[in-house]
């Protein structure tokens, strides 16, 4: 039985925060079926919702994903084309991020199982997703969308070395107004604790890629966390709010920039 695929919490700023990997609920066959490997969920987007706290308490929309990953990834589109050409996982993860398998031999979910997952957890959030955005989009004009994640720093097999600290997304400049990433870019640049990079490994999932739509008022930007900058990346995974405070100061600093900009153009 699937219930409250999401929660939401409604803002007064034209700004929405999705959070589509944080979630740590299972189903019984994904619980039953996972792997020793992947019964610690190692690719949740750990503490997601707690780091952002403060975009709550500035007024920003809040979508907050509640099923794992492992049941089905938000950030996948519906009919599972591969986002890149390069290593990566898709709606329905079988594989961790570092190749080792997701379930125990033949004790994945069934299709029919999965099935459900799509109608009762994927397309709920996405309905969410874009009723808040029409409704900010209503009452400002316009509308931010910004997609926040987390990965560990170092996973061979999705990218070489060690992870910049924050990997901004535009798809490739097509998810927002230029303006808007130049600015992202300008604020990382103002600092010099948080490396940074601009369309690199990660330029955005599908949730950049379907709801950034500059032309239609509506920019999108997905931010990729390394996680050794607010917490531990070894199990249990515990988040490290000394850690955290300083690029907290960061994100806040980000958003405000993208609410600066979109009020130049209201």
């Amino acid at each position: 039985m699937i219930s409250d695929p999401f929660e939401f919490q409604s803002g007064n700023l034209p700004l929405l925060i999705s959070i589509p990997h944080a979630g740590t609920r299972l189903t019984p066959a994904v619980e039953h079926g996972l792997s020793e490997d992947a019964r610690p969920l190692p690719d949740t987007d750990w503490h997601i919702p707690l780091l952002y706290d403060f975009a709550r308490q500035m007024g920003a929309s809040m979508l907050v994903g509640n099923y794992s990953r492992f049941v089905i990834d938000l950030n996948r589109p519906a009919d599972d084309k591969p986002l890149y050409t390069t290593a990566t996982t898709g709606l329905y993860p079988d594989v961790l991020f570092d190749g080792r398998p997701s379930f125990l031999p033949a004790q994945a979910p069934s299709d029919e199982e999965r099935a459900g997952y799509l109608q009762n957890v994927w397309h709920p959030y996405h309905q969410q997703l874009q009723n808040e955005l029409a409704r900010l989009k209503a009452l400002h004009g316009y509308a931010l969308l910004f997609d926040a994640h987390s990965i560990a720093s170092v996973i061979p097999r999705l990218f070489d070395g060690k992870l910049p600290d924050l990997n901004l997304g535009t798809n490739s400049g097509a998810s927002c107004a230029s303006a808007i990433s130049d600015r992202l870019v300008a604020c990382c640049e103002q600092q010099q604790q948080f490396t940074h990079v601009l369309n690199g490994r990660f330029k955005g999932g599908y949730i950049t890629r379907a709801y950034g739509q500059p032309q239609q008022k509506q920019h999108a930007v997905q931010l990729e966390l390394a996680q050794v900058n607010y917490m531990s990346e070894q199990y249990p995974f515990a988040f490290d709010a000394a850690r955290a405070a300083p690029l907290q100061h960061l994100l806040q600093q980000m958003l405000e920039t993208m609410l600066a900009w979109s009020e130049q153009q209201a």
